[in-house]
């Protein structure tokens, strides 16, 4: 389907998922024969757990299992849409670029003992929408610093004991995640994000898209 094509950005909280998502809308709204069609859906789409109305819940596996298959499903339809409409029209006008945060490897690190059928057949359909999966990650020493540096207010009263934890859940969730990858059928690019080069990693990444 070479009409569409997408990035799935995954990693832990505070390796720059935010900072790279805004770094390449930027990058993709300045490239001239870029797609006009845009679809970009943040983790509030696509995550395990969520803020419902105040209360943290984490959603079931086949929950979570169903909710990104529709997603999918969503791209699947404009797709054969652009398929129904004929090749005659440019990328731009007929092309569709999407981006996807914390998706199928969020969905494989938090329910690693799941059968891998159904992942597959999600990972196989995203494969045919031209996918491509970004894995962010920080180095073990900087984690700390990472997480204090991106919401210090929200750390400033916490004691090292308690920040020693939260980095060791990084750390954990990090590994998991680099196996996960290791495992899925789509191609995994791993980006260290310690430089904060925000710029520098979208353009690693569209370069990796058949963008430049």
């Amino acid at each position: 389907m070479s009409h569409i094509r997408g990035i799935i950005l995954e990693g832990y909280s505070h390796a720059g998922k935010t900072s790279v998502l805004k770094a390449l809308k930027l990058l993709h709204a300045q490239e001239k024969s870029a797609e006009r069609s845009v679809v970009v859906l943040s983790e509030h789409y696509s995550q395990v757990l969520n803020n419902v109305r105040g209360e943290l819940r984490r959603l079931h596996r086949d929950d979570h299992l169903r909710l990104l298959q529709e997603r999918v499903s969503m791209l699947r339809q404009l797709s054969d849409w652009a398929d129904y409409l004929g090749p005659d029209a440019s990328r731009a006008s007929r092309g569709l670029f999407f981006i996807l945060e914390r998706f199928h490897l969020n969905h494989r690190a938090a329910y690693p003992d799941e059968p891998p059928r159904e992942i597959e057949s999600l990972e196989s359909d995203l494969l045919r929408l031209g996918a491509n999966c970004v894995l962010l990650t920080v180095s073990s020493e900087r984690i700390a610093q990472r997480m204090q540096s991106r919401t210090p207010e929200e750390w400033k009263n916490k004691t090292e004991e308690e920040i020693g934890r939260s980095a060791d859940e990084f750390r954990q969730t990090q590994s998991e995640l680099r196996k996960q990858a290791r495992l899925s059928i789509v191609p995994t690019l791993e980006i260290n994000t310690d430089a904060k080069d925000w710029n520098a990693y979208a353009n690693q990444i569209m370069a990796l898209s058949g963008m430049q």
